[in-house]
């Protein structure tokens, strides 16, 4: 099993050699491993985790989150409109708020649950036909729709580069459009790419892989 304290802790320095001046929270994505192999990181403290299916996501986490008041977690995957009510009861975070149908629902069920999340809006910075996401264009309508209409706290956007040597570039884009917003979170950068993502204003950054070893050998 990969030293998931070490590689949590070279990951922190690394982060602290090129940052000073900003908090960085690192989203620990720990889709597919079972709560054995994340345990070490939970009992060391760290408190942001990563997950994308819901239905995975509750029978890990929900009991856990009961007795660790600490942990707070990050719907990291694409979000179907009929799983919106189990991600509000157990997520504290949402990163991949893409459509109106999506915000309406979201809005229905915190309503009902008396529960706030904290909403990143992705964007399809790439405008790549695979990937979920809002097209840059839309993001100003998007946005305010969101906030005023649905009632949802966002607090940034989120995006998936294209995977391609213009990466830097995205990442420069999305915070400038971060920055037109007025918003002070961005969702950027995984294992690959993560210092790239922080010298470029990112304040969440998904890690996976660097963390908890290889996904293929569950």
């Amino acid at each position: 099993m990969t030293n998931i304290l070490e590689s949590f802790k070279k990951i922190q320095l690394n982060i602290n050699k090129i940052n000073s001046d900003k908090t960085v929270n690192i989203i620990a994505v720990s889709k597919t491993f079972p709560i054995e192999h994340i345990q070490p990181l939970i009992d060391y403290g760290h408190s942001h985790f990563g997950e994308n299916k819901v239905q995975e996501a509750v029978s890990k986490w929900t009991s856990l989150k009961k007795v660790n008041e600490n942990i707070k977690l990050h719907m990291v995957g694409r979000l179907q409109s009929n799983k919106a009510k189990d991600a509000i009861k157990l997520f504290d975070y949402i990163h991949s708020l893409d459509s109106q149908k999506l915000a309406d629902v979201l809005s229905k069920h915190q309503l009902s649950l008396d529960k706030q999340l904290k909403y990143f809006i992705q964007v399809n910075i790439g405008n790549e036909i695979q990937k979920s996401g809002v097209p840059v264009n839309e993001i100003d309508s998007f946005y305010n729709y969101c906030v005023k209409s649905a009632k949802l706290d966002v607090i940034g956007l989120m995006i998936i580069p294209p995977n391609n040597k213009n990466t830097k570039l995205y990442f420069k884009s999305i915070n400038e459009l971060n920055q037109s917003l007025a918003l002070k979170e961005l969702s950027m950068g995984m294992s690959a790419d993560y210092l790239d993502a922080i010298q470029y204003g990112a304040t969440f950054v998904r890690i996976g892989s660097s963390i908890f070893g290889s996904r293929s050998q569950q």
